[in-house]
């Protein structure tokens, strides 16, 4: 995609998201009733996690591994009488290894955040604009996992491979489900599995993801989030100048929050055997004030 493509296509989605203003962003279109139909969702009462393992171990997408420290054993303190086990973590949010949740202060282009915020709203101090606590009420609606990988028959895509979004329209199609205003929107790439069984490479290099152009797919249908098993970014990018363009259409243009890094495999075995690709979500950053994104375990309720 060349910059003038990449820069006609940012104006479009920007035009069509502009009902999706403010601090919550696209967020806005999960109102009471979306939520309640969503709760509609839930049949058997099966809970899945959508998020991996936290990481403390480097690795060539991982060089800044979660630091995780334990403070206090029972080793360290008396055998008699009371005593606390206690540890504390540390962590790159945004890394190419655990699952987080981008805040809408995550993403500056030609200066400004999202809905046109000045850029120096982001401090040494951190955001005072668009923060993750935005968000403190947690994200609750319909999600709905599109696996590219199964509709295409193949375990994972290959790194550097795009989905479109006559991809996403396949994925539906085979899986008998339809993207609807609010959704939760999951797209597995197979990021997961790919690492799982064949071990980390550089990912910031190299990786599966959506095509910029595929993000029409996701204003035409209004969706409230979206949310992949690797950076919902394709490394190299296909666009010419800019390195994160889905990131930027995303979250800057469209207001939504991304959830970056995700596994699906456990979901995927439960859409399978209920034969269904429809749930309830509920998604819970953490409470950090100023923060740019959160650790995130997002939580599928089938």
């Amino acid at each position: 995609m060349t910059a003038a493509e990449f820069a006609a296509l940012y104006r479009r989605l920007l035009k069509g998201a502009a009902w999706a203003g403010g601090e919550r962003g696209a967020l806005v279109a999960l109102t009471p009733d979306r939520v309640l139909a969503a709760s509609r969702e839930v049949r058997t009462g099966r809970t899945v996690t959508l998020a991996a393992r936290v990481e403390t171990t480097s690795g060539p997408d991982n060089p800044e591994p979660a630091k995780h420290k334990m403070r206090s054993t029972p080793e360290s303190g008396s055998s008699d009488g009371l005593g606390f086990a206690m540890d504390r973590f540390a962590m790159n949010v945004h890394g190419d290894a655990d699952s987080h949740i981008d805040a809408l202060c995550h993403v500056i282009y030609d200066g400004t955040l999202h809905g046109g915020v000045a850029a120096s709203s982001v401090t040494s101090g951190g955001a005072t604009a668009l923060p993750i606590e935005a968000v403190r009420n947690g994200i609750v609606g319909r999600g709905v996992l599109l696996d590219i990988a199964r509709a295409r028959g193949v375990p994972w895509l290959e790194p550097g491979d795009h989905v479109t979004a006559d991809d996403l329209a396949a994925a539906e199609t085979a899986q008998d489900v339809r993207v609807g205003v609010g959704d939760l929107l999951f797209v597995r790439v197979g990021h997961r599995r790919r690492r799982t069984e064949l071990g980390a490479w550089h990912t910031a290099q190299s990786r599966a993801g959506l095509h910029p152009s595929a993000m029409e797919f996701l204003a035409d249908r209004r969706v409230a989030v979206l949310g992949g098993d690797g950076n919902n970014d394709t490394a190299p990018s296909s666009t010419e100048g800019v390195d994160f363009p889905v990131h930027v259409l995303a979250i800057h243009a469209m207001g939504l929050h991304l959830l970056d890094y995700l596994q699906f495999e456990d979901l995927t075995h439960a859409c399978e055997a209920e034969k269904r690709w429809s749930f309830l979500c509920v998604i819970a950053p953490l409470r950090l004030p100023h923060a740019t994104g959160s650790p995130v375990n997002p939580i599928a309720v089938l």
